[in-house]
């Protein structure tokens, strides 16, 4: 996080704008905040801390990527359990005005604080994946609400509204796993993608956008199905295709690039971390009689 982008911690319980605001705090002599309510809705994002967040009846103990849905009127502060830590936290306002605007526009923007307000569930925890994800989002948006750059507030609005779409997913495939048909269906159609394209981008990010899911959503379906990280199921694809290359006339040099890797150094490294030898040792050990002759 940016210095440039925290916030001094203010007792202000009112805002200032009458659409949103958004703070990111670091505090390290914090020892209480009084309990408070106010009328407009917050989104409430953990990051460090030693933290017991109370609100109205309910209590929780915090761990990094919790996300806290707070309705107006709603009583609610932190308790400090231990002060060995910062006390970081994104803090995101949504006057109420403006949150019944958008409600009137399209009624599903209120998914998320409708189902915290009515089932009193108030906190969404978050796996590390998608926790970065939105550490990402929030940072994007705030950086977009404190620059001067054409557009910014039109900018800010857009990326505000897009984010409480997320958030509202996020909930959403949360409260309405996937039936497990779908999750094989999907697992077998990622992995006959990434083996069909293994020279092109085939980061979280891409293959996100390609099959319209979370990030969150492909790193469980790897890590349940395979044991192991979708990165490292891509390099050992990536590494079992380029070997049988390594075998092949194809110079050495020019065949990294083809299974996706970025440089040659890299590729070298991969291939004898895997196989124990350099691609050229490799290719001389397996070599064909006739192709010693």
């Amino acid at each position: 996080m940016k210095k440039k982008l925290s916030s001094d911690f203010s007792t202000r319980q009112y805002m200032q704008s009458s659409d949103f605001e958004l703070f990111y705090y670091r505090d390290a002599a914090l020892k209480s905040v009084d309990a408070h309510a106010h009328n407009y809705y917050e989104f409430y994002f953990f990051l460090e801390g030693d933290v017991q967040y109370h609100i109205g009846e309910k209590a929780y103990k915090l761990a990094y990527g919790d996300c806290l849905l707070i309705p107006p009127g709603l009583p609610h502060y932190p308790e400090f359990l231990s002060f060995d830590k910062p006390y970081r936290r994104f803090v995101f306002w949504l006057g109420e005005s403006y949150y019944a605007k958008l409600r009137q526009w399209n009624p599903d923007i209120a998914y998320a604080f409708d189902y915290a307000d009515s089932s009193q569930a108030y906190r969404l925890p978050t796996d590390y994946i998608t926790a970065q994800e939105i550490q990402g989002k929030l940072t994007e948006l705030i950086e977009e609400t404190k620059s001067a750059r054409p557009f910014c507030h039109l900018a800010s609005e857009l990326s505000a509204l897009s984010f409480l779409v997320y958030v509202n997913r996020l909930l959403y495939d949360s409260l309405n796993p996937a039936s497990p048909v779908y999750e094989n269906v999907l697992y077998l159609s990622i992995c006959d993608y990434i083996n069909q394209h293994l020279e092109e981008n085939l980061s979280l990010d891409s293959l996100s956008a390609f099959f319209y899911v979370s990030k969150y959503h492909i790193s469980h379906i790897f890590k349940d199905n395979m044991g192991i990280p979708l990165h490292q199921y891509i390099l050992k694809k990536r590494l079992h295709a380029s070997k049988n290359a390594v075998l092949s006339d194809q110079p050495i040099g020019h065949i990294y690039h083809q299974y996706g890797f970025k440089d040659y150094t890299s590729f070298f490294r991969a291939f004898k971390k895997e196989y124990g030898v350099s691609p050229r040792e490799y290719r001389e050990q397996h070599r064909l009689p006739e192709q010693q002759a």
